[in-house]
């Protein structure tokens, strides 16, 4: 399809241009749905936002006033409630006469899980329970009242007072309020104070029988920690007279003593030992050498062994001196040798006899040293029995000690827990009293906050609710619509007509019945003669979507339009299943495109001349039974070429494309098609579709024509082509033709 790409301002004569764009006339579909195949993506803006709820304003009225006025029969109708609140500290400690005495029953506040624990315990349902016991009497009666009721179990009380109890901790404290909603302020007051009370009572009854059980507790232990340890004393006693430590430490004391004799007995035996083993050594050595055992210090420095020696020498010195005057055999020298000898053997068994008595030493030494180390090894073997049986009696009497100690512990426990058991002490005390709330003062109905919700809520839903219209409202009304949706270039608008007849309706154009209209037609003829391919069309075919959007009526007031400008028009109803234009003519129905077609009658038989000035029409000639036949005839074809001939302008009026595809085998023989849609009928959809059937025949569709568009309600969607400063001189040139007639 060729189009034109630009945009044309309102010519003089109030011609209007093309806006080929997304936004025609100030205004964008977007609000109305996403754009089809042949629609570019639009940015919606304010001002979308602003026509959308203007268009449905009457939407958000009413859907505010039944917001509103449903909140304000609710807000005076409903029944006052009044809040009365008690206010509660949580203790971290029990209050206690005693400070020193240790709790059995551990009641401290340390984290806020303890802190919650205490308030589950106000909401608990033993609390409401006891609560609802106590409400009796007239006081049950005004609780009574307002349910009207006269009587209630204690289950059905119970329940309407955990519905309307609160128990609402305070941030970053251990204070926690309790309040309570009735009808009636005092009986509100009343059951907020009985929560506080119950709850006091309640820690202190679960206090006391935790103690009495406590102490009853304390008791049993008590007396089974006695008998243990009795039981273990007559274990130590027992084992003391069984190990004959009834003196275990001076015992043990001597046994230590002893110990350490015998252990330098033992010593001072092996120093002995050892010495003699290392003279008897050094004799063995000294003969295994053959060495003299004179050179040993321990046997030369004997007495006799000394003296023999010197002796010895002496001797030694007189033979040699003798030896030097005498010879060998002299009676002096044989007894100086005798003499010599003689000392000698002397000296050699005083020697041996020395050393006979370092072996005995050493036996001795050795017997001695074993002796000794034997009694060493009696006493240590003694020294570990004893701490043998030291131990085990250290284990004893340990046990006997940590018992007796933990029975002295319990004992004064549970004196301690018999003591505090009389005291009365509480984790929590009443700061605020619950008194009764202000008459004027109820904390239901909240008359502003309703109001208030109401307004919002109202204007809120109505809103979402205009939004909601128009999201799902898919009807073809904007120029987006028509040129981003539907693919045509909108080429003209013709306002709506009202209570005017069809007949009318159709000559329009002639009869100047509606100012508007006529000069919405003179607007779509100059925009047709704007292009070329339009300007030179001879043949121009009319269809739309679906039945009941005027095509006919374009059709015809179109070639009024054309005729009133010089131009010789014919207008061919092609709707051979439903025709109109003779009906909206006034014109007989008798002869017409059915019997030219058919070969029945010639062009001149069937028209019906001079209508108008310069507008003839060609009727249908009846309804067919078989129009898609004689629309593919020959007949018609030729019909149509010999009406070329004849006229400046042929007007073919076709049946819709949504019904039957009449208009598409009539397409094929016209220079060029006008689409008409009528403005909130016919869904984009459908349009779209039938438009785009229109394009794909590659004959040219010159646009489209937005008909009956209320200018009432919709006008802001065209408000460039529709100023109010127009209606005036409608109105003026109106006068003056009714007073050229009167005259």
């Amino acid at each position: 399809m060729p189009t034109e790409s630009g945009t044309k301002q309102p010519s003089e004569g109030g011609g209007y241009g093309y806006n080929y764009g997304g936004n025609y006339a100030g205004y964008s579909a977007i609000g109305y749905g996403e754009g089809g195949e042949g629609g570019g993506h639009v940015q919606r803006t304010f001002q979308d936002y602003l026509l959308i709820l203007r268009e449905r304003i009457w939407y958000i009225v009413v859907v505010f006033l039944v917001i509103f006025s449903s909140s304000l029969v609710y807000t005076l109708s409903d029944t006052k409630i009044y809040q009365s609140s008690a206010t509660l500290q949580i203790l971290r400690r029990d209050l206690t006469p005693m400070p020193g005495v240790q709790q059995v029953v551990e009641n401290d506040i340390r984290s806020a899980e303890d802190l919650n624990t205490q308030i589950k315990v106000i909401e608990s349902a033993t609390i409401i329970m006891r609560v609802a016991e106590r409400v009796k009497g007239d006081d049950l009666r005004a609780f009574l009242a307002p349910y009207d009721r006269t009587s209630a179990d204690i289950t059905w009380v119970a329940e309407k007072i955990a519905k309307n109890r609160k128990v609402v901790p305070q941030r970053l404290t251990l204070v926690v309020t309790v309040a309570y909603q009735h009808p009636d302020r005092f009986v509100a007051a009343k059951i907020a104070n009985l929560f506080v009370e119950e709850y006091l009572n309640h820690n202190q009854r679960q206090r006391n029988a935790d103690l009495s059980n406590a102490v009853k507790d304390l008791q049993v232990t008590v007396d089974d920690q006695r008998k243990k340890v009795d039981q273990l004393a007559r274990n130590l006693q027992a084992y003391k007279e069984r190990n004959k430590t009834v003196s275990l430490d001076q015992r043990k004391d001597i046994v230590s003593e002893s110990l350490k004799v015998a252990n330098l007995a033992a010593q001072q035996a092996g120093v002995v030992l050892q010495t003699a083993e290392g003279r008897l050594n050094q004799i063995k050595e000294f003969r295994a050498r053959g060495t003299d055992l004179t050179g040993l210090a321990f046997i030369s420095g004997q007495k006799n062994v000394e003296e023999l020696s010197q002796l010895l020498a002496a001797r030694n010195i007189e033979l040699v001196k003798l030896k030097e005057r005498i010879r060998d055999k002299h009676p002096d020298m044989i007894a100086a040798t005798r003499s010599y000898n003689q000392t000698k053997l002397e000296l050699e068994r005083a020697v041996e006899s020395i050393c006979r008595q370092v072996e005995s030493e050493y036996e001795a030494a050795s017997v001695n040293y074993k002796a000794r180390q034997q009694e060493l090894e009696r006493h240590k073997a003694e020294v570990l029995e004893l701490d043998r049986i030291a131990v085990e009696y250290s284990q004893l009497e340990r046990e006997y000690l940590t018992q007796n100690q933990i029975l002295q512990g319990i004992a004064t426990s549970s004196t301690e827990t018999t003591i505090t058991s009389g005291f009365a002490t509480q984790n929590a005390r009443i700061v605020d009293q619950a008194t009764p709330a202000p008459e004027n003062k109820p904390i239901s109905p909240n008359v502003p906050l309703n109001l208030g919700l109401g307004v919002v809520g109202g204007l809120g839903l109505g809103l979402a609710f205009a939004f909601f219209v128009a999201f799902i409202d898919d009807r073809v009304k904007s120029s987006y619509d028509i040129e981003g949706v539907v693919g045509l270039p909108l080429i003209g608008i013709i306002p709506q007509i009202k209570r005017m007849e069809a007949a009318d309706k159709a000559q329009i154009v002639a009869n100047n019945a509606d100012r508007q209209v006529a000069e919405a037609f003179l607007t779509l003829h100059s925009s047709l003669r704007l292009k070329d391919e339009s300007k030179n069309a001879k043949c121009i075919l009319t269809t739309s979507t679906i039945p009941g959007e005027g095509k006919y009526f374009v059709t015809t007031n179109l070639a009024l339009t054309f005729a009133a400008h010089g131009d010789r028009v014919v207008v061919v109803d092609c709707d051979l299943r439903k025709p109109n234009v003779h009906k909206s003519l006034r014109l007989e129905n008798v002869k017409g495109v059915i019997d030219v077609s058919a070969g029945k009658a010639t062009i001149d038989e069937v028209v019906i001349r001079n209508v108008h000035p310069n507008f003839d029409v060609i009727p249908a000639g009846g309804r067919a039974k078989n129009p898609t036949q004689i629309l593919n005839s020959k007949g018609f074809e030729l019909m149509l070429s010999e009406l070329r001939k004849r006229y400046d302008r042929v007007f073919v009026d076709t049946p819709p494309l949504a019904a039957v595809s009449d208009a598409l085998i009539i397409l094929p023989l016209v220079d060029g098609s006008i689409f008409t849609i009528f403005f909130n009928k016919v869904r984009r959809k459908a349009a779209q579709f039938s438009a785009k059937k229109l394009l794909e025949a590659n004959v040219p569709n010159f646009g489209a024509v937005l008909n009956g568009l209320n200018l009432a309600v919709s006008g802001y969607y065209y408000a460039q082509y529709y100023d109010k400063s127009y209606k005036d001189y409608y109105v003026v040139m109106a006068k003056q033709e009714n007073t050229e007639q009167e005259k």
